[in-house]
């Protein structure tokens, strides 16, 4: 059988090898492919929600996947462990031992051999080499960095109720590095947050004008890779959340407690959370001569394969791929997984069918637009307008629709309409039933 692995549960990774496993029918009929999926994790979580995970309001046990269980629905196999060396000579992949927490070893290190290898490992956050920025903020990389950054918020609200009696008044100061899409939801999330907290009686603070949240950005602008509109859209509802957006701020260095910029200002904080950018993770430079960019990803061709192997294919973050022109590539973006995860189910299709050395098609990514969470208000954001050209401003409600329907998208894509439908009955009734954040 052709060998099939792919290194990377995120969202375009975990689609390619369900959809690769329903393509030849689940466990059912006789198999042209082996499919394996390899993560350090055990669990897969929509990346794009990990804010609403920080906040508190997303119950990852609701909408985590298992990939064990998602192997043995869809007809892949997984393979848990870190992804940590590759042999190009004799076509296999080293994934490293996995131990609990307790120390003991649940798996061995193993080598798997391919015959054709899709590289989908994601980004991690880019510290930019500030001093004492990983040392003393929080990252959203993984489920577990959200959920510590959400454990030390409500512990600074907590302990803000039993500030020294001296002080003249009580306040939780939260600041985030990075205005993007994730920096903005998650602040006005956290806005939401402390509401919700001060009602359950978790603190008496105001959550208003005793929980002060920062966005600090470096560019002119907030969300600076949107159009202008949208900028303005989201400054102008974090204004009415009460949250402060400090832009053209760029952070030299970071101290417990505190932020200092370029310009000389010190911004205060109890709890800071980094989300200034991302890149590739460092260990791809190392993987037997294949060529890497400037922020460390795998230098593709049109087709996704690597520059340096026909056999071996790279996705979604960790990926350069060139888009319109010479100076511009693929964004890291969910769309462009998705996207991608759907072209190569076709041209592994292809490769089966034909010799591994027949040309394949080239990718063409489409940009249908951005749109950014702002909490129970709704959202904003814009459209490409296919039918009337340039593009659409949506903003409210219609946005917050269009913005949660992103999500089901993507379950649609690993489960199906009627176990997704299933799930939005299921989760509609834990939330209705159970508190609207996590309180510990």
């Amino acid at each position: 059988m052709h060998r099939v692995v792919v290194v990377g549960g995120g969202a375009g990774g975990l689609e390619l090898v369900t959809r690769l496993g329903n393509w030849q029918g689940g466990w059912r009929q006789e198999k042209e492919m082996r499919i394996t999926l390899v993560d350090r994790q055990a669990t897969h979580l929509w990346k794009p929600l990990l804010h609403e995970v920080a906040a508190g309001t997303l119950d990852t046990t609701i909408h985590a996947l298992d990939y064990a269980a998602q192997a043995h629905w869809h007809g892949f196999e997984f393979c848990q462990g870190a992804f940590s060396a590759l042999d190009r000579s004799s076509r296999t992949i080293c994934v490293d031992a996995v131990i609990d927490a307790d120390g003991q070893q649940l798996f061995p290190a193993r080598k798997l051999s391919y015959d054709t290898l899709v590289i989908a490992v994601g980004s991690v956050t880019n510290f930019f080499d500030v001093p004492g920025a990983r040392e003393h903020t929080f990252a959203l990389d993984t489920v577990q960095d959200a959920d510590r950054f959400r454990r030390a918020f409500i512990a600074a609200c907590a302990q803000a109720e039993h500030a020294d009696s001296t002080n003249e008044h009580r306040c939780v100061k939260i600041a985030i590095v990075g205005g993007g899409a994730t920096g903005v939801e998650l602040a006005a999330q956290l806005r939401q947050t402390a509401h919700v907290l001060a009602v359950y009686g978790l603190h008496k603070l105001d959550p208003v004008k005793d929980v002060a949240i920062t966005v600090v950005e470096a560019a002119p602008r907030i969300l600076s890779t949107l159009p202008e509109r949208v900028s303005k859209a989201a400054t102008e509802l974090l204004a009415n959340y009460g949250i402060e957006v400090a832009c053209g701020e760029q952070v030299a260095e970071v101290t417990e407690g505190a932020l200092r910029t370029r310009t000389g200002n010190v911004i205060d904080a109890d709890v800071m959370v980094w989300a200034a950018g991302i890149k590739a993770p460092a260990f791809l430079g190392g993987l037997d001569h294949l060529t890497v960019g400037r922020l460390g990803q795998l230098l593709v061709r049109p087709t996704l394969q690597t520059k340096s192997d026909d056999d071996i294919f790279a996705m979604g973050d960790c990926a350069q791929c060139l888009w319109q022109s010479p100076n511009t590539w693929v964004p890291p973006r969910a769309q462009a997984a998705h996207q991608e995860a759907s072209f190569l189910l076709r041209s592994i299709q292809q490769r089966l069918r034909a010799d591994a050395s027949a040309s394949l098609p080239v990718f063409h990514y489409k940009d249908f637009g951005s749109l950014v969470s702002l909490g129970k208000v709704g959202a904003t954001g814009s459209l490409m307008g296919g039918l009337i050209g340039g593009r659409i401003f949506v903003d409210g409600i219609v946005a917050k629709i269009m913005y949660v329907s992103l999500y089901r998208l993507h379950t649609i894509a690993l489960h199906g309409w009627w176990r997704t439908m299933m799930e939005m009955v299921s989760s509609l009734l834990h939330r209705t039933l159970s508190p609207k954040v996590k309180l510990h």
